[in-house]
């Protein structure tokens, strides 16, 4: 039986007008920029950080939304593991410039060609779930208020 390690991992979504903010390697398979927590590190900490050094772009607000588990991988460094994302909606500053093990970076909407993983899909539609239920709530609240204002 093969061990899978976990991995705690910050993984950031910054959305732009062009979709949704994507990286990948020399394989050209697209990510959510982000990355492993180290020692004492929270994931959010590894979320900016691993932006950063990705990307070059700066974070200036970073906030948690939800958590996901993602599937078993083999990486070629510590065999197989196993990446439980802490999702964090990240507004940073700067132009979006490939560096470090980063090759390419693009922007994804829903209906493009770009290649992206499995769990970055899961991700990514769950964020536009919470995003639209978020946008709900807020709606439902104003029509509350815009009762009660107008029953006062």
């Amino acid at each position: 039986m093969v061990k899978v390690h976990a991995r705690r991992r910050g993984t950031a979504i910054v959305e732009a007008e062009k979709g949704i903010l994507v990286t990948a390697g020399k394989n050209r398979i697209f990510l959510l920029p982000g990355g492993g927590a180290n020692r004492g590190e929270s994931r959010i900490e590894a979320a900016v950080r691993e932006l950063r050094e990705e990307t070059r772009l700066k974070s200036y607000s970073a906030k948690v939304l939800f958590r996901h588990k993602g599937y078993p991988h083999k990486s070629h460094k510590r065999g197989y593991f196993m990446d439980y994302h802490t999702v964090c909606l990240i507004k940073a500053e700067g132009a979006a410039k490939p560096h470090k093990e980063v090759a390419y970076i693009a922007y994804y909407k829903p209906g493009s060609d770009i290649r992206i993983s499995r769990t970055t899909k899961e991700i990514i539609e769950r964020y536009y779930r919470f995003k639209e239920s978020s946008r709900l709530k807020q709606e439902n609240t104003s029509l509350f208020h815009r009762i009660i204002d107008w029953l006062t």
